[in-house]
């Protein structure tokens, strides 16, 4: 039993350390970094971490379903009381609760689009650099964004890839006083990964590592 034990524990951390691997990274002549991981996002140890939501913050599927399953239900009622007193969340202002059980501080609730609603390259833009307005609102130091609408809303990956980068980019360019250093965009799928990279290396930002 104690072995058995033993290999469950080796296994989990495996399985951990596999997901959270450090693809890329580039470093800003500001001297932020710009990460690109395959991994879990509810894993990573940073500040905040955005969950890619809806208007309504109803966390039911996608990123955000497995936001609540690993921080708790207390992310869903936060999120139901911003709703409540705010009304429903913009793309360019997203919302933020607590993290319940997870190892960063927050979770900062941004609103991507569906593909097919029009205008969504802008609305993508604007939950990008919203959320980062956000952590520094906050003054947090570290971030994690997901492949935000490239799930369940339908935006193509390698559309969506350039977009955030850009946004990232653009971001610090124009915040040059931002307290934030290290942004970890994390992908959680293989194939997410690969339209990323690609993306990422058409760009020219970095050399992977």
């Amino acid at each position: 039993m104690l072995a058995l034990t033993r290999f469950k524990q080796h296994a989990r951390i495996t399985l951990e350390m596999d997901l959270n691997q450090l693809l890329v990274e580039h470093v800003l002549a500001s001297g932020q970094r710009i990460q690109l991981v395959h991994g879990d996002i509810t894993q990573q140890k940073v500040d905040a971490i955005v969950n890619a939501a809806n208007a309504n913050l109803q966390h039911g599927g996608g990123v955000a379903r497995v936001i609540v399953r690993q921080g708790g239900q207390a992310i869903q009622s936060e999120s139901d009381a911003w709703v409540l007193e705010h009304g429903p969340v913009h793309h360019e202002e997203p919302a933020y609760t607590t993290a319940g059980r997870l190892p960063c501080r927050y979770v900062i609730h941004a609103v991507g689009p569906v593909w097919g609603e029009g205008d969504e390259d802008a609305k993508l833009t604007s939950a990008v650099s919203g959320s980062l307005r956000l952590a520094d609102h906050l003054e947090l130091i570290s971030i994690a964004l997901p492949a935000i609408s490239t799930g369940i809303f339908g935006f193509p990956k390698d559309r969506a890839a350039g977009i955030i980068f850009t946004a990232i980019l653009n971001y610090f360019e124009i915040n040059i006083s931002s307290g934030m250093k290290l942004v970890v965009v994390t992908l959680y799928d293989q194939p997410t990964v690969t339209a990323f990279l690609k993306v990422w290396n058409s760009m020219g930002v970095e050399k992977p590592v």
